[in-house]
């Protein structure tokens, strides 16, 4: 079994500088934060710096214009069936009525793209808390146009070639499909509408949590990928997907902060990685749930039918430019939308009124979710810790091995 060594941290010598103007502290800033750079797999790494000084056509479109054909390709199919779609059927008329969700969309599809978080992380609180729409309909939705938006950003991921954990995609779908299953048939009808909210509200802030715990470790080693991938590691990647596909089930979203979180708090995976990793699993997932919860179940409502036609080219659009601006982002700047998105849905759950026993549970979920994240990146701490043991010690002895 080959080792996967940490990512290196930047050490610079030291260098005596003059003081920066404001100007250019602003330029180092967007620099750093905004300009950070893709994290690509090494076969497309290779080709990009070895780019030939004749480029054919397909060195254009798939090395170095790849970026801009990457979100092209989405826009123009689904918008060439969309627009079809619509003049033959007048979808137009229904944006008197559902123009709201659009506008919603514009800003969810764009985050799902650049976070760890799947659009429905928007979708779902605007529509209950905002709306005061039924949950199973803002389930559905999500799952709907997730199936648009995060396919889109999944077309850009893979196409830009941005690295991805391809095993915890794999095994994490093969958990989630049971899960969504079981959660949509006998999980989901055990609670009631303001129960489904709480959930929501306090899962989700239990993340943004466990992101805060993962940011607060500035000088972490990461890895590109999950290294030295056992059984065990796999296993545990397949029951969490069981979780995340029950979350799934009742608010449509859930799978992509489940194996975040895993592979990042306890395998170390770089959030470089993650993301993109996060982007293709809710693509996927959503596919399947919007497949199995209209052709299997049959039962959607024609609201979400109607939401889901005035959106898709808003999502089909803004999906991919997400993912595109967040294979580029800093870490602590992509966290920062996650910080406002759940601070925004807790303070808009607070701002219904629930129950004083929902407000327990749900501050009972989210510090036994705080507590469960510090344990797992503890965890992760003592198996990262056990790595570099190995590998030093596999140094060692290599190098005493060629000295003979």
């Amino acid at each position: 079994m080959t080792s996967i060594r940490p990512m290196e941290l930047e050490k610079t010598p030291y260098t005596r500088e003059e003081p920066l103007t404001c100007g250019g502290k602003v330029k180092r800033w967007c620099k750093k934060y905004l300009l950070e750079g893709q994290h690509l797999d090494e076969d497309q790494a290779d080709k990009l710096t070895n780019l030939p000084e004749n480029p054919t056509f397909g060195d254009l479109v798939f090395i170095k214009y790849r970026k801009f054909v990457a979100m092209l390709i989405p826009f123009l199919l689904i918008h060439t069936v969309w627009w079809s779609t619509a003049i033959r059927h007048n979808l137009f008329q229904y944006y008197h009525d559902y123009w709201h969700m659009p506008v919603t969309m514009a800003l969810g599809s764009f985050v799902g793209g650049m976070t760890s978080e799947g659009s429905g992380a928007v979708a779902f609180p605007v529509m209950t808390l905002a709306l005061h729409i039924k949950p199973e309909i803002a389930r559905d939705f999500s799952l709907m146009i997730q199936s648009i938006g995060m396919t889109s950003a999944l077309v850009c991921v893979l196409f830009m070639r941005v690295k991805f954990e391809h095993r915890a995609v794999i095994i994490g779908c093969l958990g989630a499909v049971p899960g969504f299953i079981v959660g949509v048939h006998w999980i989901d009808p055990l609670f009631s509408g303001p129960q489904k909210k709480m959930l929501f509200v306090s899962i989700w802030t239990a993340f943004a949590f466990a992101l805060g715990i993962l940011n607060a470790q500035k000088k972490r080693s990461t890895f590109r990928e999950i290294p030295e991938f056992c059984a065990w590691k796999g296993w545990v990647l397949f029951f969490t997907g069981i979780i995340g596909g029950i979350f799934d089930a009742f608010a449509g979203s859930g799978i992509d902060i489940c194996i975040f979180s895993v592979i990042t708090l306890l395998f170390r995976v770089t959030e470089k990685t993650a993301t993109p990793t996060t982007v293709v699993l809710k693509g996927t997932i959503a596919v399947f749930g919007f497949y199995y919860r209209a052709v299997m179940m049959g039962d959607i409502d024609i609201m979400a039918w109607r939401y889901f036609a005035v959106s898709v080219p808003v999502s089909a659009a803004t999906g991919p430019i997400g993912s595109f601006l967040g294979s580029h982002l800093h870490r602590q700047v992509v966290a920062g939308f996650v910080y406002v998105l759940e601070a925004i849905a807790l303070v808009g759950f607070l701002f219904t009124r629930p129950a004083w026993q929902l407000i327990a549970v749900g501050g009972c979920i989210i510090l036994g979710g705080f507590v469960f994240f510090s344990a797992l990146s503890k965890a992760g701490s003592i198996l990262m810790n056990r790595i570099e043991a190995r590998q030093q010690k596999e140094a060692q002895k290599n190098g005493i091995t060629s000295a003979y």
